[in-house]
């Protein structure tokens, strides 16, 4: 616990490196009910059958309710309309004014938010989802500063999925596992090969051996049918990472709404945090349930080999702490520099 105050204390002070959010317009006059409905659309990249797509396709219909049918909302889920690694900058450059994505899956983008997908030991999906929501309102990080945050979520702990068993680190070495962002940086510290790919093509390579193992939430065993293709589940809920998403909207046209309407987006918004991460834990037990049902094996680390494990992740958090370390620096000289622009994004001067 003192390490994960610790790790999270350090990317709170990072966050306070961006640039102050600038605050909405009061542009656009109440619609009367006589007016055309406002038209969103929304992006997400989990398939519409998955729980996560179904509790975002609730808060779709509940804005729609509470705007007494003012805002219509379409839903376009299994990335199609934006692919997964492309959904964020969809919403950016307006190909859709909505979005759910994951922050790792557009890896550099978004370096202070890989600060929560660290391997702290997350018990489960709602507190994952509180500390990403309560960092992010807190200290308005500003690679976000080119959308309007409607809320995060996610996951409950990351553990391994695997088509062999798994009872000890050596036996890891040189093994392909699948993981995206940080976690492929656990993979590597594992002694293991990350594959970096998204959910929606882990089947296939699961199923053809083109990865041998994939580090994912238990619920993706069933929501993403991933445990009909691996035979083993070993908890390593002791680095139980997690992977924090987004719903986000296009700037411009959340300056656009009428005031009452984003009041409506926020109020939803921020009742859906509690939900969307109620939705990860139900996931998850349904997601073992699935697996227990297919009669796959689970395997418990021994109490040795959880502490191991937990060694094994030191260069994993001592190189966040660097690259924190290195982004205050930078972040110092860009906002030092002679640039005409008061907010001159630190991302840039980074990259």
């Amino acid at each position: 616990m003192k390490r994960y105050v610790a790790i999270i204390a350090i990317a709170a002070t990072i966050l306070t490196s961006g640039c102050s959010k600038d605050k909405p317009s009061e542009a656009g006059a109440e619609s009367s009910a006589a007016e055309k409905p406002i038209e969103l659309s929304y992006s997400i990249f989990f398939p519409a059958s998955h729980l996560q797509a179904q509790t975002a396709e609730a808060w779709a219909r509940e804005v729609e309710r509470r705007s007494e049918g003012r805002v219509k909302i379409t839903m376009y889920p299994g990335g199609t309309l934006t692919k997964a690694p492309q959904c964020y900058e969809g919403v950016v450059n307006g190909i859709s004014d909505i979005g759910m994505s994951v922050f790792a899956y557009t890896r550099g983008r978004f370096p202070l938010l890989e600060g929560l997908d660290l391997p702290l030991g997350y018990p489960d999906g709602i507190t994952a989802t509180r500390v990403a929501n309560q960092m992010v309102d807190k200290y308005e990080p500003e690679e976000l500063q080119d959308v309007h945050v409607l809320y995060l979520h996610a996951h409950g702990p990351g553990i391994l999925a695997s088509k062999k068993p798994v009872r000890s680190i050596g036996e890891l070495e040189a093994m392909k596992i699948r993981a995206t962002g940080l976690s492929a940086k656990i993979v590597s510290s594992l002694g293991a090969v990350p594959i970096s790919m998204s959910q929606g093509e882990t089947y296939d390579a699961l199923q053809k051996g083109v990865v041998e193992a994939t580090f994912c939430p238990v619920e993706t065993l069933k929501g993403w049918k991933q445990g009909e293709v691996i035979d083993y589940v070993i908890d390593t809920t002791a680095i139980g990472y997690t992977t924090a998403m987004f719903v986000v909207m296009n700037k411009t046209k959340w300056e656009s709404l009428p005031q009452d309407i984003r009041s409506v987006l926020t109020e939803v918004s921020e009742e859906w945090i509690l939900k969307q991460g109620r939705a990860w834990d139900r996931s998850d037990a349904e997601g073992e349930e699935f697996v227990r049902g297919l009669e796959k094996t689970f395997i418990e680390l021994s109490a040795d080999q959880q502490q191991a494990f937990i060694q094994a992740m030191d260069p994993v958090l001592e190189e966040y702490v660097s690259a924190t370390e290195a982004w205050i620096r930078f972040s110092a000289q860009c906002a030092s520099s002679s640039s005409s622009s008061p907010c001159w994004p630190a991302r840039r001067c980074w990259a």
